[in-house]
């Protein structure tokens, strides 16, 4: 922060900016493990409140496109100092609503508070020049990935003890607070008349044709549905397959996290040395494997918390691998497009994600077992592999022709 390209105000603390991503994930995590008596309450299948996951997440996919350009336009602190109003408004709905109808609609508008995911890090930019803004978007996402660790966790103590709702006044609370923590330090940081939407979508024909942006793209909208997928059908194969109670599903939730902070140190570290296509095709592979071995040892009939979570875990490991190279295989496609291509390629791993979800959501069943689920992240993680070879192979045969 020694060098920011608008120093002419006070610059947002690294706390805030992690905060306001923080909240973002944290409603998306610490309600999972009440899944199961969420919907025991409400009167209704699980499938249908477990679109309180894949329809947020669609949501968020459409934010993701909207949120940057209409920041650019009006600011980044009106941005996010009216989602957070907007998502305080939303959660209040939920802990009033008693028809599942109203829940899922009040929900569905809490995924206004993921635009602090893509707000966050144009703030960033604003902040430092192009060379340190990587470094630093790094720490906000260190910090951030503390709370699918502890969210699920925290959120399954507070069901068996206070019941679901208890994990929507949480979020209600820290909304609150990072609101207040926002009016206090996050001055505004954009500067100008920025992009306007209309200007960036009539870039996406660019991207569409090119085929090594389809390929990183689909590599990642692939490895990341895996995860969503597993967001969406954990909760009901903790409980009513594995027989675990709501706190003891949070605490098996931490496994992807610690697996994805490890690939992300991994990725960090090596990525340079072994090639961007190398560590996502090891990432790939690792997901695939284990996913499929878990699946074999459920076909099996011996499918156990550790074999499943365990699984879960290294394709925690693989996501963590595979991710940052693909997101940065998509921006270097077309280095001057590269805001709109992590915007787009953004959009597609949520949207992607929140198809697979919503189908993991409909399959599980209490006589389905845990197959359907392992079945959707195997084959998600197994499709990445194709694609990131459609990348290597196309760009050999363009090294051969020049």
């Amino acid at each position: 922060m020694t060098t920011p390209t608008h120093p002419a105000a006070r610059q947002p603390h690294l706390i805030t900016l992690v905060s306001i991503s923080a909240t973002g994930a944290l409603s998306m995590n610490i309600f999972l493990p009440s899944l199961p008596a969420m919907a025991r309450d409400f009167g209704v299948e699980y499938g249908f409140m477990q679109l309180s996951v894949s329809a947020f997440l669609a949501v968020s996919a459409v934010l993701q496109l909207l949120c940057g350009p209409i920041s650019d336009r009006f600011g980044r602190r009106p941005v996010v100092l009216g989602s957070f109003a907007i998502f305080l408004l939303a959660t209040l709905g939920t802990l009033m609503a008693r028809d599942p109808g109203w829940f899922m609609a009040f929900r569905l508008v809490q995924a206004v508070v993921t635009t602090g995911f893509v707000i966050s890090r144009a703030v960033v930019r604003d902040m430092v020049p192009a060379e340190q803004a990587a470094s630093m978007i790094g720490y906000v996402t260190m910090g951030m990935s503390l709370v699918p660790m502890i969210a699920p966790t925290l959120g399954g103590v507070l069901d068996e003890t206070l019941g679901w709702r208890a994990s929507f006044v949480a979020m209600g609370v820290a909304g609150l607070g990072v609101m207040a923590l926002c009016s206090w330090d996050l001055n505004e940081t954009a500067r100008g008349g920025g992009v306007p939407l209309r200007q960036q979508i009539a870039t996406y024909p660019v991207l569409a044709r090119s085929q090594r942006f389809w390929g990183y793209a689909l590599a990642a909208t692939l490895s990341a549905g895996s995860f969503y997928a597993y967001l969406s059908g954990a909760p009901f194969v903790g409980q009513v397959v594995l027989h675990l109670s709501p706190a003891e599903v949070g605490y098996w939730f931490a496994g992807p996290s610690i697996g994805y902070a490890l690939g992300n140190f991994l990725s960090a570290r090596y990525s340079t040395r072994i090639g961007m296509n190398r560590m996502i095709l090891a990432g790939a592979l690792i997901c695939s494997a284990f996913l499929l071995a878990a699946l074999l040892v459920d076909l099996g009939g011996g499918l156990t918390p550790l074999v499943f979570f365990g699984a879960v875990g290294f394709m925690g490991l693989g996501n963590g691998m595979l991710l940052p190279n693909a997101n940065a295989g998509m921006m270097s496609v077309r280095p001057e497009l590269a805001g709109t291509a992590s915007g787009l390629g953004g959009a597609m791993a949520v949207a992607g994600g929140a198809g697979l979800a919503a189908l993991a959501g409909a399959l599980l069943h209490d006589d389905t077992g845990a197959a359907p689920l392992l079945i959707i992240m195997a084959g998600s993680a197994m499709a990445s592999i194709l694609f990131i070879l459609w990348v290597m192979i196309r760009e050999r045969q363009v090294i051969r022709r020049g």
